[in-house]
């Protein structure tokens, strides 16, 4: 298993080195930035477990403008913040905006290192849930236009002879149509299959 990397981006340089210390003890990779800029030209791949622990008041560009940032480019990197100015307007706007946590400095070792196993779970999950939404459009993208139709008024619940009728073909030719999708989207029941559409934002 894949060890997880802490980018810790803080412009204290003695803060960046007594932490980078603390979470290599604690049996971390670390990568060290001294601005967000600095982050965001070695940007991280969403490939490995990672945590970019983060401080708030930063010049140029702020924690939570590189929060903004990192939610565009790399949303599923997980972010905490650690900082010396944290007040609860400004943690409650980081939290909503998908922070796994915000911690005040100084913090205790063990409090920080919850906070990364939590936000490195969390960001497991959304890697893998990531991952098979992608399997999936590119299975959806072998449907024929038909069978897109059929597929999108299946996942609406519709019946056969209802999908018949609205696309103007027999019920013979929906259940073929509907065998097809099920076999390209490689799902074995109704329930799958509106499953399937429901990640996609396809039924409704």
């Amino acid at each position: 298993m894949a060890m997880t990397t802490v980018h810790v981006i803080d412009d204290d340089a003695d803060f960046r080195t007594a932490i980078g210390r603390v979470l290599k003890a604690a049996g971390y990779t670390v990568e060290l930035y001294d601005s967000a800029a600095q982050l965001l030209d070695r940007l991280p791949a969403e490939d490995e477990p990672s945590c970019i622990l983060l401080d708030l008041n930063m010049p140029e560009v702020t924690g939570t403008q590189l929060q903004d940032e990192l939610a565009e480019r790399a949303p599923l990197l997980p972010v905490v913040f650690l900082t010396g100015h944290g007040d609860i307007p400004t943690s409650v706007r980081a939290m909503k905006a998908g922070a796994g946590d915000f911690l005040t400095k100084p913090v205790e070792r063990d409090t920080l290192v919850t906070a990364i196993e939590r936000a490195v779970a969390d960001f497991s999950i959304k890697r893998e849930r990531h991952r098979r939404l992608s399997r999936l459009r590119d299975l959806v993208a072998t449907l024929t236009p038909r069978e897109r139709q059929v597929f999108q008024l299946v996942a609406r619940g519709r019946l056969n002879k209802q999908i018949a009728f609205e696309l103007g073909t027999t019920e013979r030719t929906v259940k073929a149509h509907r065998l097809k999708v099920m076999d390209k989207l490689r799902v074995h029941s109704l329930a799958e299959l509106v499953s399937a559409a429901e990640h996609l934002g396809t039924s409704g």
